[in-house]
C-alpha cells in the first residue's frame, strides 16, 4: 500500500489529542472521518486537527461505509472497545486502539479472534515502550552484561488527584494504570506472566472510593521473578510515570529510575563474604524509530499496515499483558494465587 493511509478515529475525548499531536508529524496518514456519541466533540476534533473535509457522526458503521478507511484509530473507553474494534474489523479496517486492549478477557479473546479471521493488524497503544530510554534498558539487559535475569522488581507510587471518574473506579490502579507497568515489565524482561498473587487495599486517607494500592508478586517464563508495588494515594517521594526499576541477573544488578538515571554494578571478583563489584556504564542505544510515545507507536503501525508486517504491540501479544492485570485482579479478589496462563 503505497498511498497515505485513510483513517478514522473513533472516540473524541480528552486523549485523543495526544493522537491528533502524533499525527501532525506522520504525513503518511490522511483522516478521514472522526466519530463521538457526541458529533459535537468530532466536529471539534475534525476542526482542530486540521481536517476540515473528514466526515463526522455518531453512528460509526456509517461513517465507516462512507469514509472507506483503510485503518481506525479506537480512543473510546475501555468498554467500547470491543464493539468498536469488532464494527471496524467487520469492515476491513485495520485497528489500532487505546489501552487496555479490552474491559475483559473474554471481550480481548473475541476481538483477537475476530482480527486474525478478518486478516486485519490489531493493535494496542502501549505508549510507554516507545520511551528512548526504556529501549537502552532493554538493550543493556539483551547484551548479557549482568547476566542472566533472574528478578524484576518496580515501584509505583504517585498521590494522583484526578478529580472525576477515577476517584470511583474499582481496581482504579491495577485496571487504569497498571497495565503500562505490566507491559514494561514483560518487555524489558523479555518473559511472560504465568501465576500471580496480589493484595489491594485502600489505606486511610485516600480520597479514592476503592483500593488504590497493591503489590503483586508473578512468576514469569524463564523462572523469572516479577514484583510490583504501587499506589495513586501515596503523598511524598512520588515515583517517575515509568515507575522506578531494579533488575538483577546473575553476574549484577541494574536500577533504573523511570528517566535517564541508570546504575549498574558487575561481580569482578568472588570468595569473599560479599562479591566485589565494579560499576558499569549503560551504553546509550539508538532506538531509531521506535521511540516518541504515542507517535512510536503510530508510525510503527502505519508501516506494517503498508508493508504487511506485525507491530510490537500486536493483539496477539498485547493480550498477555492484559492478562496480569486480570490476574491481580482475580487474585486480589478471591485471596488466592492465580494462573495466569489460563485466563
Amino acid at each position: 500500500m503505497s498511498h497515505r493511509l485513510r483513517v478514522v478515529m473513533a472516540g473524541c475525548g480528552g486523549i485523543s489529542r495526544a493522537w491528533l499531536d502524533a499525527i501532525r508529524n506522520i504525513p503518511e496518514i490522511e483522516m478521514v472521518g472522526f466519530v463521538d456519541i457526541n458529533p459535537e466533540a468530532a466536529e471539534r476534533r475534525a476542526r482542530e486537527g486540521g481536517w476540515p473535509n473528514a466526515l463526522v457522526g455518531a453512528d460509526l458503521s456509517c461513517v465507516l461505509d462512507s469514509a472507506e478507511p483503510d485503518a481506525l484509530f479506537d480512543c473510546t473507553i475501555p468498554e467500547a472497545h470491543v464493539d468498536v474494534t469488532l464494527t471496524a474489523l467487520a469492515h476491513g479496517c485495520h485497528v489500532l486502539g487505546e489501552k487496555p486492549l479490552a474491559d475483559t478477557m473474554e471481550n480481548a479473546r473475541r476481538m483477537v479472534a475476530a482480527a486474525r479471521q478478518a486478516d486485519r493488524i490489531y493493535a494496542v497503544i502501549q505508549n510507554r515502550r516507545y520511551d528512548p530510554n526504556i529501549r537502552r534498558l532493554r538493550e543493556f539487559l539483551i547484551s548479557g552484561v549482568i547476566g542472566r535475569i533472574t528478578t524484576v522488581h518496580c515501584d509505583f507510587f504517585i498521590g494522583a488527584h484526578f478529580g472525576g471518574f477515577r476517584d470511583h473506579m474499582r481496581h482504579v490502579l491495577l485496571l487504569d494504570m497498571a497495565i503500562h507497568t505490566f507491559d514494561a515489565a514483560r518487555f524489558i524482561s523479555g518473559a511472560d506472566p504465568m501465576i500471580v498473587s496480589c493484595t489491594e487495599w485502600n489505606p486511610p486517607g485516600s480520597w479514592y472510593d476503592y483500593d488504590a494500592s497493591a503489590v503483586a508478586v508473578f512468576g514469569m517464563t524463564d523462572d523469572i521473578v516479577y514484583t510490583y508495588r504501587g499506589s495513586w494515594c501515596a503523598e511524598g517521594l512520588n515515583t517517575s510515570w515509568e515507575s522506578t526499576w531494579r533488575v538483577i541477573g546473575t553476574q549484577g544488578s541494574v536500577e533504573w529510575d523511570g528517566g535517564e538515571g541508570f546504575r549498574a554494578q558487575v561481580v569482578s571478583g568472588t570468595g569473599g563474604f560479599i562479591a566485589d563489584l565494579t560499576d558499569v556504564t549503560i551504553p546509550p542505544h539508538d532506538a531509531g524509530e521506535k521511540v516518541g510515545g504515542h507517535a512510536g507507536v503510530i508510525r510503527e503501525f502505519v508501516q506494517c499496515v503498508q508493508a504487511g508486517t506485525v507491530p510490537e504491540t500486536v493483539c496477539t501479544d498485547n493480550i498477555r499483558s492484559l492478562s496480569m492485570v486480570f490476574g491481580a485482579i482475580q487474585s486480589a479478589e478471591q485471596g488466592i494465587r492465580i494462573a495466569v496462563k489460563d485466563l
